[in-house]
């Protein structure tokens, strides 16, 4: 009989924690985050509108269309892609929002028959 009163409290318990997603408040603004390659931390930009995401690493400008699945989702896929994986769309969710900040996961958005599908996560801070 203990076993089932303690699994009562624990799903009582995790039935009341709830994450935060404001998403519709990082639909559109001025972001960074961080990211690495090959060992090294390095600090990216992009600047996000309701259609479109221009990305700012490098030196280099970017740009996507964005296309919104409902307030946590959207597509992005590269206006001008110099290579056949450029060409793939990638699928973006918001998994939590904090103030200034927000947790996602982005994936290829069709997965490739031949290969395991890849989820990346990330943090993306707004400054403007």
């Amino acid at each position: 009989m203990k076993p089932l009163y303690f699994l009562l409290l624990l799903l009582f318990l995790t039935s009341c924690y709830n994450i935060e997603r404001n998403c519709s408040d990082y639909k559109v603004g001025t972001f960074e985050f961080n990211y690495t390659i090959d060992g090294v931390e390095k600090t990216g930009k992009f600047m996000r509108t309701d259609s479109l995401n221009i990305d700012y690493y490098e030196g280099k400008v970017d740009s996507s269309t964005v296309r919104w699945i409902n307030d946590c989702e959207f597509i992005l896929k590269k206006i001008n892609p110099n290579s056949m994986s450029e060409k793939e769309a990638i699928h973006m969710k918001i998994l939590s929002t904090t103030n200034n900040s927000y947790t996602f996961e982005y994936k290829l958005a069709i997965k490739k028959s031949n290969s395991e599908l890849r989820v990346e996560k990330g943090i993306a801070k707004k400054i403007n």
